[in-house]
């Protein structure tokens, strides 16, 4: 879901600033919050799961170039039931920080545009389990439909934020919105396997007892919220 280098010229680009300090103060709230619910140590530690995971998703899992962008596997919605809003939208900042520092250089202008797009769904998603997941029920016991839901939010907040600033630096030309429409498609075929992920990786942490209680999992894993 990177966005290309180039693709919003110097002039645009201070626009993402703006939203990226957004979704920061947004990121910062949902720290305090995880503290305050969990300590400062966990929140560490999942946040540093999250980093790695992030990063093993940018750079060692496939991603194919499509359209305006490219086609990566993030997980959003499997980061955020397992470790928790907070940390992932630090693991989403840091693991983005890492590839741009140390192998992808040219993509560190479009820092703020690549931080947006991948935190503003995730806080999205956050708001939208409290409507589809109800408060009795621990994230180990989603249904498919459920996974579905928040894996089909993620990745459309994503491709709706590559479109934004796409148009947004190219304009409405017809082989930009050819462009857009590729990408769309190619990134939404992800909502197919993210929701099995998702419950894959639930399955497991519901046979994994030890997680219980853990400081390496959200709280709302095993327990009703």
């Amino acid at each position: 879901m990177h966005i290309e280098p180039g693709l919003v010229d110097s002039s645009k680009i201070v626009l993402s600033y703006a939203t990226a300090a957004a979704a920061g103060a947004v990121a910062l709230r949902a720290v305090v919050r995880s503290i305050g619910e969990k300590g400062p140590v966990s929140l560490l530690l999942r946040s540093a799961v999250a980093t790695v995971c992030v990063f093993i998703f940018f750079e060692v899992m496939p991603h194919f170039p499509v359209g305006v962008s490219e086609v990566h596997f993030i997980l959003g919605s499997t980061l955020f039931l397992i470790l928790g809003a907070a940390p992932s939208a630090i693991g989403l900042a840091l693991g983005l920080l890492i590839q741009g520092l140390f192998f992808s250089p040219t993509d560190l202008p479009q820092y703020g545009m690549n931080v947006t797009t991948l935190l503003v769904p995730l806080f999205a998603i956050h708001a939208l389990a409290g409507r589809v997941i109800a408060p009795g029920t621990a994230y180990i016991d989603l249904k498919y439909s459920q996974a579905l839901t928040l894996s089909t939010a993620y990745q459309g907040g994503v491709v709706a934020w590559v479109a934004f600033w796409a148009i947004y630096g190219a304009g409405l030309t017809a082989a930009n919105l050819s462009s857009v429409a590729g990408f769309g498609a190619a990134y939404m075929a992800v909502v197919l396997i993210e929701p099995l992920a998702d419950l894959a990786i639930l399955a497991a942490a519901k046979s994994l007892h030890a997680l219980r209680g853990s400081p390496l999992v959200t709280q709302r894993l095993y327990h009703a919220a």
